[in-house]
């Protein structure tokens, strides 16, 4: 069996780098696979760049200068939505045409239009579409933050100025998402149930074949490594608790900044020793200016795409952190977890599919920098972490590795392609 997917980025980003990793799990597992992407880092040949660089460039500047107009030149919303309305037809590709199933993923910011994905829905191949967010539930938002109009029909969206209307972008491009699934016999696949439960509560996916798949990791490479070698590796204090952030973006809302700051200095405030003996570590981009924000030492790591030493920071933490607002099945906790790495997050999204309470780590309250700090201190004071290690191993061996999630997408696959349509 061939398998294409389709997505965006090789790496940037959580859902390139889900997508590469299960291209890898398949590869390893008896499928045939392959990544189409527009933006290529690595000279890996199982990654193929879309043809015509500065065309796929002038398409991702023309959808965001389109939704800068739609926001009347306000960046405030700009990277949360996204309308799939210029893109690259991929569909006379030799790649596309040696694939068995074409399998989408996170595809937006000028890879493939609407348009596109009709005319890939045209060819007959059989398709599967990895949601990593609830784009393709919604209109135009990637995540709804509390919003409930995707599950009638979007409009008045909160996220457009003045609060949209009842014909506004939302709207538009809802229209053409119905026109786009109507008779498809596309099977979409949710990273967490969660992401499950709101896709099939949308009024856009009605009738649609919907399950949930969690992303893999490799076990091989994110594992236990000893603590003192990897902090003399990464510069890490070698003497003091780290607490780990990690972010694409550490000054991106959704993430939960504030609530660290405030979650440090109430840990800080009820426990003098803190202030002694932790330090927090940051990875990703801007993450210098935490420094200005953090009651606690910060060493900021900046943006590393380095595989083995990111392993390295993660094996030089005590307790990983992630404060985000609204998640899917975030990467990086899975990432800690491999490592024997408990983490500390809200219960939010998929985020309690992952952290057994207690056990890998500890579900705080949502949006409750109180309950977050409570987490930290367990974390850090009171939790076994011998005990808690191998918790966080166990689980990511009977939910992530390779092959359990390897055997769940081909039983999709073939699925699919009992079913696939005719070629018109």
């Amino acid at each position: 069996m061939r398998v294409l997917i389709v997505n965006t980025s090789e790496l940037t980003g959580g859902a390139a780098v889900a997508a590469n990793r299960l291209k890898d799990a398949l590869n390893n597992n008896g499928v045939k696979a392959k990544m189409l992407v527009r933006d290529k880092t690595t000279d890996d040949i199982t990654v193929v760049e879309l043809p015509g660089n500065a065309h796929s460039q002038r398409n991702f500047l023309f959808e965001r200068w389109g939704i800068y107009m739609r926001l009347h030149f306000s960046k405030v919303n700009l990277w949360r939505i996204d309308t799939a309305s210029f893109g690259t037809d991929i569909t006379g590709l030799r790649e596309f045409k040696e694939a068995d199933v074409i399998h989408l993923s996170w595809i937006n910011q000028g890879m493939l239009s609407l348009k596109n994905i009709q005319r890939i829905i045209d060819s007959g191949k059989p398709v599967v579409w990895t949601m990593h967010d609830e784009w393709m539930a919604t209109g135009i938002c990637h995540y709804t933050s509390g919003c409930t109009r995707f599950r009638e029909g979007c409009h008045n969206c909160p996220l457009l100025p003045d609060g949209g209307s009842d014909h506004d972008l939302s709207y538009k491009i809802w229209q053409r998402k119905r026109e786009l699934l109507r008779g498809s016999r596309i099977r979409f696949v949710a990273c967490s149930e969660w992401l499950e439960k709101e896709a099939l509560s949308s009024a856009l996916l009605t009738g649609q074949r919907v399950t949930h798949i969690p992303n893999p990791i490799d076990m091989n490479l994110f594992r236990p490594l000893d603590k003192a070698e990897c902090r003399l590796r990464t510069g890490l204090p070698a003497d003091k608790n780290i607490i780990l952030f990690v972010s694409q973006r550490v000054n991106d809302k959704r993430k939960g900044m504030s609530y660290l700051v405030k979650a440090l200095d109430r840990l800080t405030s009820q426990h003098a020793e803190i202030r002694d003996n932790t330090v927090i570590a940051v990875l990703g981009g801007h993450s210098e200016e935490m420094r200005d924000w953090i009651s606690l030492p910060v060493y900021p790591l900046g943006y590393v795409n380095d595989h083995k030493k990111i392993v390295e920071i993660y094996n030089s933490a005590d307790v990983f952190v992630l404060p985000s607002m609204e998640d899917n099945l975030p990467n990086t906790v899975m990432e800690a977890m491999a490592c024997g790495i408990p983490t500390v997050a809200f219960r939010t999204g998929g985020i309690p599919e992952m952290i057994e309470h207690g056990q890998t780590g500890f579900l705080a309250e949502y949006a409750n920098a109180d309950s977050l700090a409570d987490g930290l201190w367990q974390a850090l004071s009171v939790l076994n972490r011998d005990e808690v290690r191998e918790n966080c191993l166990k689980n990511v061996r009977h939910k992530y590795s390779q092959h359990a999630v390897a055997m769940q997408y081909l039983e999709v696959y073939n699925e699919a392609l009992e079913g696939r349509k005719p070629n018109l």
